[in-house]
Formats: C-alpha cells, sequence, structure tokens
C-alpha cells in the first residue's frame, strides 16, 4: 500500500469540471513536477499548505506546453480522505484533457488506481469502517431520497457505532468466561446472573430487529419490483408509458406486440420501483409467444407487486388469476380502457373481494394518480422505516443471521449448564460475525469483493 495511485474521479464526458485525484507519499512530489501558479512561471512549487485551493496550470514536463488552467487541493495526512497525502486537481471536464494529465500523473511515478482502491486505502488506515465505506457506494447508487438518507447515516457512522456497543457487551462477558477457564482456583463458580441473560436476550432482539429492518427496507436499494401483467392487447404497454411519463413500451392495435420483458426504474413519492411490461398471457402454439409468456410469469413470481389488467368486456376468472399469480401475491386488480363506455366491467369474485381494484384508462389519463397512490400504499402498507436510522445490506444480514444462531446456542448452553469453554467458542463466533459487518474481523475475500464493486476513482 505504499505505491502512490491516481485516477479520474468524475464520470466520463464533456462538462464543467472533472477531477483527478493522486494518494501516497509521492502525491505532492508529483504534483510539483507539472503544477505552476503561472503562465511563466516553471513547475517545481512545493510549499504547499494542506488544505488550500490553489488556482494555476498544468504543465507537461517534457516540452512545457500548458495543458489545462485548474484548480488544486493538497490535503496532507492523515486529514484526507484516504489519511495519506492526496491531490485533488480539478480540471475541464473533457476525455483528451484528463487522459492526458492522468497520464502525465503516471508518466511521473504513480499507478493507475483499482476499483474502489481510495475507499479500501480509507479503511485500511482506520478511516473509516467497512459499513461506512459501503455506504460510499450506497450513497453514489441512490435511487430515492430515503435511500440517500440512510446510506448518509450509515456513512456517518451509525451503524458502527450500534455493532460495536453489542461487540463490546460480547466481549466483557467472554473476559469473565475466559478468566474461569483459565483461572478456575482464584475465582468463583461461573454462574450466569439474571443481568448477563438479560444482555444475551437484549443483543438477540437487536440482531433480529437488524434482520426485519434489511427485509423490509432493503427495496430502498434495490427498487421495489413491479409487474403489470394480463391477456394481449389489454393496454399493459400504454399502461406502462403512462406511468413512466414517456414511451419505453411499443403500442400497438396487434396483439402480442411486447415478447420479451421490458424493465423500467420509476420514483412515485420519493420510493424507487422498477417496473416491467409483460407479454400478454393466453393459450398459443407459437414458440416465441410461449417463451415471452414463460418469461412473464418468471417476473410475476419475482415482482414485490402484480398489476393484473383487464378491460371492459372482459370476465373475472378465477381459474384464470390462479394460473397466473401466485398465492399470497400483491396484487392490484387494475381496469384498463374506461374510455370504452358500451361494455360492462368486470367485477371480481367473492374469494378476491379484498384485492384492492382501480379504474383507468391509460389512453386518457385517467385514474393513474390513483393507481400511483395505491401502488405506495400496498407496497409499504406493512414496512415501517420510521424506526431507524440505518438498513442492514445483505452481507450485513447473513453475518446478523450467523451472530443469532450463536447467541441461540449459548442461550441454550446457559439453560443447560453447559461448560464454559463451549460457551466461550459460541460467544467468540457471535463476536466474529459481528466484526464482520465493521470489517474488523472480516476475510481479505470479503474485502477485494466489496471494493471491486466499486467504480475507479473512489
Amino acid at each position: 500500500m505504499n505505491e502512490t495511485i491516481a485516477a479520474i474521479a468524475t464520470p466520463f464526458g464533456s462538462g464543467g469540471i472533472g477531477v483527478i485525484r493522486i494518494s501516497g507519499s509521492d502525491a505532492f512530489d508529483i504534483a510539483s513536477k507539472i503544477f505552476s501558479r503561472s503562465k511563466t512561471s516553471p513547475v517545481g512549487f512545493k510549499n504547499f499548505n494542506s488544505h488550500r485551493v490553489y488556482h494555476g496550470y498544468i504543465f507537461n514536463p517534457t516540452n512545457s506546453d500548458i495543458l489545462d488552467e485548474i484548480l488544486l487541493i493538497p490535503m496532507k495526512a492523515p486529514a484526507s480522505y484516504t489519511a495519506e497525502d492526496i491531490i485533488e486537481i480539478q480540471a475541464h471536464s473533457g476525455t483528451m484533457v484528463l487522459k492526458t494529465i492522468l497520464d502525465q500523473v503516471l508518466s511521473l511515478g504513480a499507478r493507475l488506481s483499482e476499483p474502489g482502491e481510495f475507499t479500501k486505502r480509507a479503511f485500511l488506515n482506520q478511516r473509516i469502517d467497512l459499513t461506512q465505506a459501503e455506504a460510499v457506494a450506497d450513497i453514489i447508487n441512490a435511487k430515492s431520497m430515503n435511500a440517500l438518507k440512510f446510506a448518509s447515516s450509515q456513512n456517518l457512522g451509525a451503524l458502527k457505532t450500534q455493532i460495536q456497543a453489542l461487540r463490546e457487551k460480547l466481549i466483557g462477558f467472554l473476559s469473565v468466561l475466559e478468566a474461569n477457564i483459565d483461572f478456575p482456583e482464584d475465582v468463583l463458580a461461573f454462574e450466569a446472573s439474571a443481568a448477563d441473560i438479560q444482555m444475551i436476550d437484549g443483543i438477540l432482539e437487536q440482531c433480529k430487529d437488524f434482520i426485519k429492518q434489511h427485509d423490509d427496507a432493503s427495496f430502498l436499494k434495490e427498487g421495489i419490483r413491479i409487474t403489470i401483467c394480463g391477456p394481449p392487447n389489454v393496454g399493459k404497454s400504454s399502461l406502462m408509458n403512462r406511468l413512466l411519463g414517456k414511451d419505453r413500451s411499443i403500442v400497438t392495435a396487434i396483439p402480442g406486440t411486447t415478447r420479451d420483458p421490458i424493465e423500467e426504474g420509476l420514483n412515485i413519492d420519493g420510493i424507487p420501483f422498477v417496473i416491467a411490461d409483460t407479454a400478454g398471457i393466453h393459450q398459443t402454439d407459437d414458440l416465441v409467444e410461449i417463451i415471452g409468456i414463460e418469461k412473464a410469469k418468471d417476473h410475476i413470481i419475482a415482482s414485490d407487486l402484480v398489476l393484473f389488467l383487464k378491460e371492459p368486456g372482459s370476465k373475472f376468472l378465477d381459474a384464470e388469476f390462479e394460473k397466473v399469480i401466485p398465492l399470497g401475491k400483491k396484487t392490484i386488480f387494475v381496469i384498463n380502457k374506461l374510455d370504452i363506455e358500451d361494455k360492462p366491467l368486470p367485477k371480481l369474485s367473492e374469494k378476491y373481494k379484498d384485492i384492492p381494484l382501480i379504474k383507468i384508462s391509460a389512453l386518457l389519463n385517467k385514474g393513474i394518480t390513483e393507481l400511483k397512490q395505491k401502488i405506495v400504499s400496498v407496497t409499504l402498507s406493512q414496512i415501517d422505516m420510521g424506526t431507524s436510522s440505518v438498513i442492514p445490506n445483505l452481507r450485513h444480514k447473513k453475518a446478523l443471521e450467523q451472530t443469532v444462531k450463536s447467541l441461540m446456542a449459548v442461550k441454550k448452553g446457559l439453560k443447560t449448564h453447559q461448560e464454559e469453554e463451549l460457551l466461550a467458542m459460541d460467544i467468540k463466533n457471535s463476536i466474529d460475525s459481528l466484526g464482520t459487518i465493521t470489517g474488523e474481523t472480516a476475510s481479505l475475500d470479503i474485502l477485494d469483493t466489496i471494493f471491486t464493486n466499486f467504480c475507479i476513482g473512489k
């Protein structure tokens, strides 16, 4: 980790500002070889004050050509993102100018950073823990204000603080067990107190609460999955286009126009959704249509909510519905084409009277607002996002589940007066599982997996 690294930290393309980041012990020296505070003064400026913005020019050191007028920000270790010396060069954003400046930096001894390497160094230098490092990626990829709020809270150490508090309680309990194991003659025989059992129960409940928070609110990162389904030519593609506010699906009067499922992101009241338009489900001998229908059914199974469409003049058939919609799947029954006024509307059977029913005309934009409101209320009906400031990710959830498993073994061992050595083993497993969340006991494989999913330059 002694090498100095560099990368373009902003997306490629034309724009106002592009940032090149250099981190490592040679960062200041490299900057001094290409930076000057004036057009005529030679490069070699070295009196950088940390956290000060310098206006100047980047020169090609081989021929003294000016490459760009820039702002340069030096940050001396440890008061920087990586806890190393950092130089940030704010140049004009353009693929050629940024690449040319980066090439000069690399030619002077830096190497191109690996994906996520700046954040990985921040973690390895103990400026942030692993939950905060992961939150950086969550902030970048946030699809809604709620997702951004939770990611920002985690980036500030909310989850880290809570996990560390749980570990400290278990470490204190483990020290008592180990004292009994190592010095049995010098201490009283171990007997778990009511406070000890209450402590274990409290940690168990906290871990279970974290797991529930993941299950309830992980959609804030990935988006709630909605599938639009129904017979051919019932207006599925028209509804998707109307919900999105743009023409994403092809709409024609020809049944079976949609073959492959079409997905698109959708935001309703700050809640992220992923909506899919699917092939019309019906009996057919057409091989291509059969494949499209099977894909539609796969989407329905994987979705969090189904919009089941029918139109005036058709009937709601229990057998048809049950063949398409899995038992217990959240569903909204949508009657489209209200503009057709001379045909009777389909009615839900008594068996499905509790399914919400919304009447719309995708063509005339009628009922769309009500449908959006119903989508939000149905999907969020059993979710409470106001009781926590963090949402554990899937990796955290698995570690918490392992913690719960180990602590349940501890509870059983306390009740059956299990030997201290076995109790200590389960407590250690709990401590290690919690440690993988913050990174204190995370393996190199876990670290590599996390940071290689970052973009280069972050």
